[in-house]
């Protein structure tokens, strides 16, 4: 019988709450669920308001430094005379890492600006009991957590995600892997990319754990087909307006739809650097009536958008910096609530979609093939049924939250009571064991 979390957990983030990263607070919400008792690090000041509902459900306290400079400064001063009182060999070990990491970094004052974030981390964890660091995404928040865990001597684990993995320079990833109890990341993509960077001592430590879905919020709809009640289908997409995300090709996909004769709408969810750019291209392109940039909106808003939707659309690409998405947390939540998706091979989306059983997928930088696997859904609604029903399926089966949160609340468990991570029960998966085949519409 599995214990349960005896641990007091400190997560670090570099800020929350934040609007557009729900997966971590879903985790951390079924984390206290769990029994998990957790301490909440923002790096930065807290994203202001709207905030999802769930925050206000949250019973974990948040800390962060004071907004005013002034009182930022004697807050870290106060923390690092703390720290160095508490362990000055361990102060000692944390500044010649700092050296060391100065050494190699084309951002030097970057790793000293973590330095002092960690100081005021490893001071709240020895005043408050917390006995495991879990940071949240490979860059900023990890590097705060290695530095603490050096500064006060608690051990320390690290969650990567997409382009933190991909943008971060490998030595530090290395270097964060070789000092972490153990590691997860939320696609099998990412964890076999990661194996093969770090050595062979530590591959072990990766671990495949999926971003899960809370089912039970995310009710599957009744009406699977809303725009046979007589207006237009609607065509969802949900994104923070970035080139990775390539809307771009969505707006052309549109285009070409709309010079087909076919009916529809479409809404683009999500706020960003591009949003002049897409306005521009769409309204060069005709659509000015047809495709809306909505701006952010709270969740509880977006999933009614979800009920409406007849098809929900995202065509992530890499670009040429090599950032990308994992597996973009709206794609599952469109999903569980019932809406047949498209979106691209890349990455770890085909570990979700398989092609023709829980959605379609085309190749990436396509508007051709996007605009075919649309214009397919919009003409054959008992497909999209079809695939709706799979993919509910594919959710309940391995992207439960409930179930993907245990597995790392037991990670953290055996770390925090003791235990050899390596040969705790949690298996260690790679890319061949998703299901998704990535095969794409022809």
């Amino acid at each position: 019988m599995k214990a349960t979390v005896s641990a007091r957990i400190g997560y670090v983030m570099k800020r929350y709450p934040r609007l557009t990263e729900t997966f971590i607070l879903n985790e951390i919400a079924v984390m206290e669920g769990l029994g998990a008792d957790l301490e909440l690090f923002s790096l930065l000041q807290p994203e202001p308001p709207p905030h999802h509902p769930m925050v206000r459900e949250i019973q974990a306290r948040l800390n962060h430094l004071p907004d005013a400079w002034p009182a930022a400064a004697v807050a870290l001063v106060r923390a690092h005379s703390a720290c160095i009182a508490h362990s000055p060999a361990g102060y000692a070990r944390a500044v010649a890492a700092g050296l060391g990491a100065t050494m190699r970094s084309t951002r030097p004052l970057a790793v000293w600006k973590q330095f002092l974030r960690a100081g005021f981390v490893a001071d709240h964890c020895v005043r408050t009991g917390v006995t495991l660091l879990h940071g949240h995404f490979a860059n900023a928040p990890t590097q705060v957590a290695w530095f603490a865990s050096a500064m006060v001597g608690i051990p320390y684990s690290f969650t990567a995600h997409a382009k933190d993995l991909y943008l971060t320079a490998p030595h530090v990833i290395r270097r964060h892997v070789r000092g972490a109890a153990f590691v997860t990341t939320c696609t099998g993509f990412n964890a076999d990319y990661l194996r093969a960077m770090v050595p062979e001592r530590d591959r072990g430590k990766v671990r495949l754990v999926y971003h899960g879905i809370d089912l039970g919020r995310l009710a599957q709809r009744a009406t699977p087909a809303p725009a046979q009640a007589g207006g237009a289908p609607l065509i969802l997409s949900v994104g923070r307006l970035v080139p990775k995300k390539g809307l771009g090709d969505l707006v052309a996909a549109c285009q070409a739809l709309h010079q087909d004769g076919i009916r529809f709408r479409c809404m683009i969810v999500g706020e960003g650097p591009l949003r002049a750019t897409l306005e521009a291209d769409i309204e060069r392109r005709g659509l000015s009536g047809l495709v809306a940039l909505t701006g952010a909106m709270t969740h509880a808003k977006l999933i009614a958008i979800y009920r409406e939707a007849d098809v929900f659309a995202l065509p992530p690409r890499v670009i040429a910096d090599g950032d990308r998405d994992g597996i973009p947390n709206v794609i599952a939540e469109a999903m569980a609530i019932g809406v047949p998706v498209v979106s691209t091979s890349i990455s770890g989306i085909p570990e979700i979609i398989e092609h023709g059983v829980t959605g379609l997928l085309v190749e990436p930088e396509s508007p051709m093939q996007l605009t075919a696997a649309i214009r397919e859904l919009l003409g054959n609604p008992d497909l999209g049924v079809r695939l709706a029903r799979n993919a509910r399926a594919r959710l309940a089966q391995d992207f439960d939250c409930h179930e993907t949160t245990k597995t790392l609340r037991d990670l953290m468990n055996a770390c925090a009571c003791g235990h050899d991570h390596e040969r705790s029960a949690v298996p260690a998966r790679s890319i061949a064991d998703a299901r998704g085949a990535a095969q794409t519409v022809a």
